[in-house]
């Protein structure tokens, strides 16, 4: 294809970003890191972590630390496998750069030029959106908008989420502001299907795993070998105790998160961010100008008074599956990523030639930031200070104040409700589909159709209120449902919302659903 000038000046910039001068860690100041890993896994229980880093082109750190799974003495290694998360998204942005450069598609082509039965709400959104949007997080959905169809394990099919999507309102102008989505990235990744004409999990196998060297690496949980036992499982601190949460590595998120992997190949993937696209092995797996554009910040973010004050933090972005922003003078490139029970973060400073992944079976999200923060004061000189330690007591202190401001509230004058069989029957959400709400054995039970762990046990709360209660109670996702009757007393509607919105994963979006009682009920 023929690269524009604006392709060649983004083509320059990324040539003075690898000529700069970078600055080699020592093996003291790696020593220095593994301390702070340690710290960090005592300060935050944190069971087990694999760290990787790459410095000036070479991989000098790949290692483990603990264990795979809480209450089993059975090491972390540099190859056991993590679910990495959203750090999945840019891969699948990765792969639609390869794609353009074979000119199979264009950044700004149409997302129904290759999905012609995607539709969103209406339909000039619908022609407007383009690929370059699926992976910028500016469609306008809100904030994990329709994460119910993926989230947690559903059922559902790509074309079951493709039908469901044009049913989720925009809460803001397209392309107006930053709102994190994963179901865009799930779309990028049927896009990718669709103009390779080979699934999104063997394309991201074949093309980019191989290419780069990721030989442990899998596209989705169900692709790890049954004989394949070196990977971790999840832990959660609930009620002061940690306890193991089984999962499948978000294997429904498909292009927006389902990737395992370990800390040898994400130092490779590293490597091949950092070269402008060049692997380890001396093969271009896509040019420095694609390289470019996925670092390009297409939608802004305001930095926080903290976040200038901490870090310098003068811009922040999002590129093309990437978060990008300036971090004391340089332009950090990075993303988390997070599991009920694990967490991931890779973060890169390309004009110092340093990058850090960290790969972690407890979500202590801080912990992870804090040990990157430790590694680029090393890398870039910067005047010492106390990650570790500043960050686990504003973590211990933060989760005293979320946890010891639980609900439900306490209604005002607490009205009865009506008997149970008032609000038995079928809720149908557009977008979900079928909420079931039952009497068994005496209790009142809600189940999701499409998700295994969504059921529960529901408990009066204030008039035709109630509180579910999950029977996976590390769910940590309690949530009122507000019924709505008419005046025969037959349910109409219902509404649903987090009872604890400080400490439940926005991918619970609960309050989008829209249920409506089916049949409806007859006046």
């Amino acid at each position: 294809m023929k690269q524009t000038l604006w392709g060649k000046a983004l083509c320059a910039s990324s040539a003075l970003l690898l000529s700069s001068n970078v600055f080699a860690l020592t093996g003291a100041q790696l020593k220095e890191v593994e301390k702070s890993v340690q710290q960090a896994m005592k300060s935050f229980a944190i069971p087990g972590m694999a760290v990787g880093i790459v410095n000036n082109g070479e991989v000098v750190m790949a290692k483990g630390f603990g264990v795979k799974t809480h209450g089993n003495d059975t090491p972390v290694d540099a190859h056991t496998l993590f679910g990495i998360a959203s750090n999945s998204k840019a891969f699948t942005a990765a792969a639609l750069a390869i794609l353009v450069e074979k000119g199979k598609v264009n950044w700004d082509d149409q997302v129904i030029k290759h999905i012609p039965e995607f539709e969103l709400h209406t339909k000039t959104l619908t022609e407007q959106m383009t690929i370059r949007d699926l992976l910028s997080h500016r469609s306008g959905l809100a904030l994990g908008a329709g994460d119910l169809m993926i989230w947690p394990d559903t059922d559902k099919s790509m074309q079951d989420i493709l039908a469901g999507l044009k049913y989720l309102k925009p809460v803001s102008p397209f392309r107006s502001g930053y709102n994190y989505n994963n179901l865009m990235f799930v779309v990028a990744g049927e896009v990718v299907s669709r103009a390779s004409g080979m699934s999104w999990h063997e394309f991201i196998e074949q093309h980019i795993f191989s290419e780069v060297g990721m030989t442990g690496s899998y596209a989705a949980f169900s692709r790890i070998p049954h004989t394949h036992s070196n990977f971790a499982t999840g832990t959660i601190e609930y009620q002061g105790e940690l306890e193991e949460f089984i999962g499948d590595y978000l294997e429904d998120f498909r292009g927006a998160g389902s990737i395992a992997s370990n800390a040898v190949d994400m130092t490779k993937w590293m490597q091949t961010q950092m070269s402008a696209g060049k692997t380890p092995s001396g093969k271009q797996l896509f040019d420095a100008s694609s390289q470019d554009m996925m670092w390009l910040p297409h939608i802004m973010r305001q930095p926080s008074p903290r976040a200038l004050k901490k870090f310098r933090q003068h811009f922040k972005g999002y590129g093309l599956g990437w978060s990008v922003e300036s971090y004391f003078g340089y332009k950090k490139v990075g993303h988390m990523g997070g599991i009920l029970g694990m967490g991931s973060q890779v973060a890169m400073i390309p004009e110092k030639g340093v990058a850090v992944v960290l790969l972690s079976n407890q979500q202590a999200y801080p912990a992870l930031r804090a040990i990157t923060n430790e590694v680029f004061e090393l890398a870039l000189g910067l005047e010492p200070q106390q990650w570790v330690t500043d960050s686990a007591q504003m973590y211990k202190s933060s989760r005293i104040e979320k946890y010891g401001a639980l609900g439900p509230s306490t209604p005002k004058q607490k009205e009865m409700g009506l008997s149970s069989d008032h609000y038995t029957g079928t809720l149908r959400s557009p977008w979900y589909g079928d909420v079931i709400v039952e009497q068994i054995a005496g209790e009142m039970r809600i189940d999701f159709t499409h998700t295994g762990l969504l059921k529960g046990a529901l408990h009066h709360h204030d008039g035709h209120s109630f509180v579910v209660k999950w029977d996976e109670k590390l769910l940590e996702a309690d949530a009122y449902i507000h019924f709505k009757l008419n005046d025969k007393n037959h349910v109409e509607s219902a509404t649903m919302e987090w009872v604890n919105p400080q400490i439940t994963d926005f991918s619970f979006d609960f309050h989008n659903l829209n249920l409506k009682a089916f049949p409806a009920p007859k006046n």
